[in-house]
């Protein structure tokens, strides 16, 4: 009943949202740094007369849209965090700050929730119950979520059900996809030193080579996955730098290696690092070497509430329509730290196609990332669906 309002709506404020994402991309700030991007926030909020708190986790920032009748509180999340990437994107708007982008769509996602705000103010007094808007910090990073969280922005008044989304850019534009249950794993981080004793290259024997030792454990490590999880099962260890040596002809002291391991499953997301370690321990000790470990838990698997998705899915498709809606086939190995309000609450997370074609997809994390402004109008659109069909459900 409110989709014609909630498109009016919109489309009265796209140019306001547009020249928010704009003022985003041009001045892209890095995770916990977001300062005036929160202010710009802040500012707008409180042109809209809606209630704000700032300064929360560093740079977070909460707005509340309080109904015109009692009833439940529902959250709508964004993220602010720019990247550490030069800009190569041929855009007006282009980045002003050297070596930072928004090359993952947040700009977007801040400026979409935005508008949501803007329609859900203006037909505030016809809701039961109240809307949350989280602007989170740090996504890409350690993750501003868990933190926000621990200050308290699910009480007060206490959150009943939280929604989130990600422009997608392997999803053509005016698609929309959603997935029950798992939809993105842990992107959790370990770090591993193995210490030998350097010298001369052409006297290895004498010498406990870190390099060669290193590599068996790597070798061994890629084992696990294969050989040891259940092949019904998803995981993922992949190893991102290898650091030791500086020179051809002279053994190093130590090789440093790092890398990320991906799981849904929280009992494997445990075993995992355990079972790492003792293949370092192992093949280190064999060869007269020590080793030191470090696992670095990040987020949680994302997690999708099934009552929530189910929601979302009827409520996106008032806005681009059923046809336009497509159930995930499988779960993402990307992370996504939106994950801790899925474990907090009832939640849903779900992915707004940016693809001008469907065989040119928009490559995220990439220095020519690039998407149409008009995509705004559909995420303002279905965040602010989600929320008034959420509190007229539970009304």
């Amino acid at each position: 009943m409110y989709k014609e309002k909630v498109v009016e709506l919109s489309q009265k404020n796209y140019d306001r949202i547009v020249e928010l994402r704009h003022k985003f991309h041009m001045y892209p700030e890095t995770a916990f740094e977001e300062f005036e991007t929160a202010k710009t926030v802040v500012e707008e909020l409180k042109r809209l007369n809606i209630e704000v708190s700032s300064n929360i986790a560093k740079t977070g920032v909460v707005g509340l849209i309080k109904g015109g009748y009692p009833g439940k509180t529902v959250l709508l999340r964004a993220d602010m965090d720019a990247l550490a990437i030069q800009e190569e994107a041929n855009v007006p708007y282009k980045s002003r700050i050297p070596g930072k982008m928004h090359a993952c769509g947040h700009d977007g996602h801040t400026a979409g929730l935005l508008g949501a705000a803007m329609i859900l103010n203006e037909i505030k007094d016809e809701l039961h119950g109240n809307v949350k808007l989280i602007f989170q910090p740090a996504e890409e990073d350690d993750g501003g979520a868990k933190p926000m969280i621990q200050e308290g922005v699910l009480e007060n008044p206490h959150v009943d059900a939280a929604f989130g989304c990600h422009v997608w850019g392997s999803l053509k534009e005016g698609d929309i996809q959603v997935k029950h249950g798992p939809l993105m794993a842990s992107p959790d981080k370990f770090i591993f030193k193995v210490k030998g004793r350097g010298g001369h290259a052409a006297m290895p024997h004498k010498l406990i080579d870190p390099i060669s030792i290193a590599a068996q454990v790597i070798s061994t490590m890629q084992t696990i996955v294969s050989r040891r999880v259940d092949p019904l099962e998803s995981a993922v260890i992949s190893f991102g730098s290898i650091h030791g040596g500086e020179n051809h002809n002279v053994i190093p002291n130590e090789v440093v290696v790092t890398g990320t391991i991906r799981t849904f499953d929280q009992d494997i997301r445990k075993w995992i690092p355990k079972t790492m370690e003792n293949i370092l321990k192992g093949v280190t000790q064999a060869c007269d070497a020590s080793y030191e470990y470090q696992f670095i838990e990040h987020f949680p698997p994302l997690i999708n509430d099934k009552n929530m998705t189910d929601l979302v899915k009827q409520s996106v498709a008032k806005i681009v329509g059923e046809d336009h809606v497509f159930e995930a086939d499988q779960p993402s190995m990307g992370g996504e730290d939106f994950a801790f309000f899925a474990e907090a609450v009832p939640a849903s997370f779900f992915l707004v196609g940016i693809a001008p074609d469907e065989d040119k997809p928009v490559v995220h994390h990439h220095p020519q990332f690039a998407w149409d402004d008009k995509n705004l109008l559909i995420v303002a659109q279905t965040m602010a669906t989600v929320a008034i069909d959420f509190l007229e459900q539970n009304k």
